[in-house]
């Protein structure tokens, strides 16, 4: 242990003693792992911002049904384009086949405008909901509360609007109980959701939430819905999924050769399928910027020849008191491990900063994972060391009375 400590000390020394060559050296790496980590740091908080918006919109208890599975393809697109639309009589359908459900909610949505006096917003989300929407955890209220199932029924004109719909409606006055206007009709605000934030840039909080039987009086009845299922526990959510696909294929009197002309997601389905379309853009962009380590480690490798042809006189002066072949090979080494790990230390640094300041100036977020800083040492530590094990072996190799002769 004291040897290991004695030739950092040593290969520190050497490094300080030689400030510019060292960066110099290690300039390499540290651009290598600044791309890394800030590559890293994006792409982490991206799948973190993408699992959390599918899990609130999804729920990570319940599952979704949809006109169409997921579309991969052309041909996926032209067999389903001509799918059934969904009703809420296959959702009582689903709701009276399997005992394993507890709630089965019809939703649909699409762009409307909201007015609110002179006030006039449009692309707004207008979400429509049935009466056990209230079952779901993605549906709160911060202020106010929410509908009620007998208002649901009974198509009460009152909504549920977003943060931001609030926000740029009424200003700093108290939206509950104020009329607002969707597509022309009134409705009475009687809750405001909790803030959701921004995706990519665009606001999750833009919406109003009405019942489905208003929905369908502005927009007539010829809308397809999404029936979201769910079941007694997370733990029955297949064998729920099991039942509402059977369920749906009787009624629609499917036979045993024909294929489901419907889709099943869960929060999973989503996360796969957004996992599927980005690895590969994510793997050739941190292959192509690892790439970077490599010229950084041929740059270690020339320095530490050079400094090895430099200090020729001291290894020979070192074996002729006794070093041996194994503790010439360890200082060596050892310098070259520590200056490529300095380099990763200061890359990692650098872009982490630059993965704040990205996502501080566009919609990108950024989560340093601490995986992701022990993988940028452990192989700037790996470089290094593969890299100066031929110089290191070099200099092991000097024969002490030839290293003393040169000048």
């Amino acid at each position: 242990m004291n040897q290991i400590l004695e030739s950092i000390y040593i290969a520190l020394g050497a490094i300080w003693a030689n400030k510019l060559r060292s960066f110099m050296t290690v300039l390499g790496n540290i651009v290598a792992v600044t791309s890394i980590v800030t590559v890293v740091t994006l792409i982490q908080g991206m799948n973190a911002m993408v699992s959390t918006a599918i899990i609130s919109d999804v729920g990570a208890d319940s599952f979704t049904i949809q006109r169409q599975p997921p579309i991969r393809n052309e041909e996926d697109e032209e067999r389903t384009r001509n799918n059934p639309i969904l009703t809420m009589a296959e959702a009582d359908a689903i709701r009276a086949f399997s005992p394993l459900v507890t709630a089965v909610m019809g939703q649909t949505g699409r762009g409307g405008t909201v007015a609110y006096r002179d006030t006039e917003l449009n692309q707004v989300t207008i979400q429509a909901v049935t009466d056990e929407y209230i079952n779901f955890s993605n549906f709160n209220a911060e202020r106010g509360r929410l509908m009620s199932p007998t208002e649901v029924k009974r198509a009460a004109p009152v909504a549920v609007i977003g943060y931001d719909t609030a926000e740029r409606l009424f200003g700093r006055n108290d939206p509950l109980e104020k009329v607002i206007r969707v597509e022309g009709t009134p409705f009475r605000v009687v809750g405001v959701s909790k803030k959701q934030g921004s995706f990519f840039g665009n606001s999750q909080d833009t919406f109003v939430i009405i019942s489905l039987a208003n929905f369908q009086k502005i927009y007539g009845t010829r809308q397809s819905l999404q029936i979201v299922v769910k079941p007694r526990s997370a733990d029955e959510v297949q064998a729920a999924m099991d039942d509402a696909t059977v369920a749906l294929r009787v009624y629609r009197r499917l036979g045993p050769a024909e294929r489901d002309n419907f889709g099943i997601f869960t929060s999973d389905t989503f996360l796969n399928l957004y996992k599927q379309a980005t690895s590969g853009i994510f793997a050739v962009l941190v292959g192509v910027v690892a790439l970077s380590l490599v010229v950084g480690g041929i740059v270690i490798m020339n320095i530490m020849l050079m400094v090895v042809s430099e200090r020729t006189r001291e290894i020979g002066l070192r074996k002729a008191l006794g070093a041996r072949r194994a503790d010439i090979l360890s200082q060596v080494l050892t310098e070259s491990v520590t200056l490529s790990i300095f380099g990763g230390i200061v890359g990692i640094s650098l872009g982490f900063l630059a993965a704040m300041t990205i996502a501080a100036v566009t919609p990108l977020p950024a989560r340093l994972e601490p995986w992701s800083v022990i993988l940028g040492i452990g192989i700037t530590a790996a470089v290094g060391l593969f890299f100066g094990m031929y110089p290191a072996s070099r200099a092991a190799a000097l024969d002490p009375i030839e290293a003393l002769r040169r000048e």
